[in-house]
């Protein structure tokens, strides 16, 4: 039973580091890239409105920082309930 335990609470704290880097995904490409372009557009990065800039390469480029940010705390995580190689 404690190898069930230890189980559950080591996917229940993936979970959780899903929801918020998937939260924070949604946040940029979603707000930044629709909700808030308007604002964003008096801004400019390499001759294009950031708002624009942030709709089309900006949440990419999020997306793949946060894979990063989650493979270092997947590695934390195996260590931290030794299933790490």
């Amino acid at each position: 039973m404690s190898d069930q335990k230890h189980a559950t609470a080591y996917w229940k704290e993936n979970l959780k580091y899903l929801l918020i880097l998937l939260s924070i995904w949604f946040a940029v490409s979603y707000g930044a890239g629709i909700l808030f372009k308007d604002a964003l557009n008096g801004i400019k990065i390499g001759g294009f409105p950031l708002g624009f800039w942030f709709a089309q390469q900006g949440s990419i480029y999020v997306f793949v920082i946060l894979i990063f940010v989650y493979v270092r705390l997947m590695n934390k995580l195996d260590k931290k309930y030794g299933f790490d190689e």
